[in-house]
């Protein structure tokens, strides 16, 4: 296993734009500590700010300390193990196409943007755009796993075209925006404007009844088999336990502005009559 260890907190961002398990593997610690990084408007050797300890030949990675300011880790990684003891900044894992990154802590804003494969565990809170597009994108997310154990913020899943994004607690605002396919998950609830815009892809919701946007329409209720398929999908994953015994959905579709073949599924307990 390769740590690194933070000697010194940024006091402007710092980018590990390539600093990832499957790009280390054939380079010794002496190396790696004098891999060039961004540091603001400079360039810098990485040993400036980190300890490198360790062999990297396995494809296992620690990143040990407050990284609230340090941008992409993980970001391109194709394969490997990759585990920040601490809090992660922007685009932690954004294109990601393998490999598992696993932040202890927060992570800041486009946790996964645009990821096409492998999986991101963050046990604490994740900021905005989770799993989005970027500015000017046609698609965010497109394969791969997301799991947010606590609450994330506004716009996760914008634009996403397959994969799964798992939050325990509350995502905020425009959740599942311009989603074209994929599944996402809210148990804690959801703020406005959830699904607007949704062509395809499921959204299942927990916490109070939502404020549905305009385009959004009630079906029917029901307690679908598919719930007891994603639970366990859920638990293999190490997300909180999704308890689905005497639960049924109200299911409704949308948005019927943009074809309405979504499905938005808000969790609520069965009443046996």
């Amino acid at each position: 296993m390769l740590t690194l260890t933070l000697h010194t907190r940024p006091d402007v961002p710092l980018e590990l734009d390539g600093v990832t398990p499957d790009r280390l593997l054939k380079l010794a610690a002496t190396d790696i500590a004098r891999l060039p990084v961004a540091h603001g408007n400079r360039t810098v050797e990485l040993g400036a700010f980190f300890a490198v300890t360790g062999d990297a030949s396995d494809g296992d990675v620690r990143i040990v300390g407050d990284c609230s300011r340090v941008k992409l880790i993980g970001a391109g990684m194709t394969a490997g193990r990759l585990t920040v003891e601490g809090d992660a900044g922007w685009h932690a894992g954004a294109k990601m196409t393998g490999g598992t990154l696993t932040v202890k802590g927060d992570a800041a804003d486009w946790v996964g943007a645009e990821m096409t494969g492998g999986a991101i565990t963050v046990r604490g809170s994740a900021g905005h755009q989770c799993g989005a597009a970027y500015r000017g994108s046609r698609h965010g997310m497109r394969g791969g796993t997301i799991v947010v154990h606590k609450s994330c913020g506004d716009e996760a899943a914008l634009l996403m075209r397959r994969g799964l994004i798992a939050v325990g607690g509350e995502v905020g605002r425009a959740a599942g925006a311009s989603m074209i396919a994929g599944t996402l998950v809210a148990l804690g609830g959801v703020g406005r404007d959830c699904g607007a815009g949704l062509k395809r892809g499921t959204i299942v919701v927990g916490g109070p009844d939502p404020v549905w946007p305009p385009g959004v329409r009630f079906s029917c209720e029901y307690a679908p088999a598919y719930l007891g398929v994603l639970a366990k999908e859920l638990a293999a994953l190490g997300f909180p336990s999704l308890d689905v015994s005497g639960v049924k959905v109200r299911c409704h579709r949308g948005d019927v502005l943009h074809g309405g073949h979504g499905e938005l599924l808000h969790l609520t307990p069965l009443q046996t009559r």
